[in-house]
């Protein structure tokens, strides 16, 4: 088993396309742990504002796997892919972590590069595993949140409408 984090985020329709996120990964992964949910400014272009998360579970699935599982659900939920890669969304299902793997396969990097960019990953990721070690850069997810500056990506948390 691995631990697996996956980054939730939508801005066209939210609290439906999270939920429905949400419901999917509880109904195939049983111990589905998530951070709170927060709100943030589009990054990268003008755009709504985005509801974000990040969930955690145990899966035996391979990264490849689970890549396919986490794109099967964005397609259900309208997912339109092949535009620009900062643009509105109705789901956007990213693989953070797969335990301590290092990995790069074509599209499929872990850790992601995004976890230390972006404040809308960082954050919820700090807050639902804050002492677990970031595999390339050895500090915690909160060491790395207290050094964010975030004050670009503005960002707050939220209750799912």
């Amino acid at each position: 088993m691995a631990r697996v984090y996956v980054s939730i985020g939508s801005n066209i329709d939210r609290a439906r396309n999270i939920r429905a996120a949400l419901d999917a990964l509880a109904a195939r992964f049983a111990n589905l742990e998530q951070s709170r949910v927060y709100e943030s400014t589009a990054v990268g272009f003008a755009g709504d504002p985005f509801y974000n998360l990040v969930v955690a579970f145990d899966a035996e699935q391979t990264p490849r796997e689970i890549v396919t599982l986490l794109h099967g659900i964005e397609d259900r939920q309208g997912r339109v892919r092949g535009g620009e890669r900062f643009a509105a969304r109705t789901l956007d299902l990213d693989l953070l972590l797969y335990d301590d793997l290092q990995m790069r396969d074509g599209k499929l990097v872990l850790p992601r590069d995004e976890i230390t960019r972006y404040a809308f990953v960082l954050r919820p990721l700090a807050e639902l595993a804050p002492d677990t070690r970031h595999p390339v850069i050895g500090r915690t997810y909160a060491e790395l949140w207290g050094d964010f500056s975030a004050e670009d990506q503005e960002l707050w948390p939220v209750d799912l409408e």
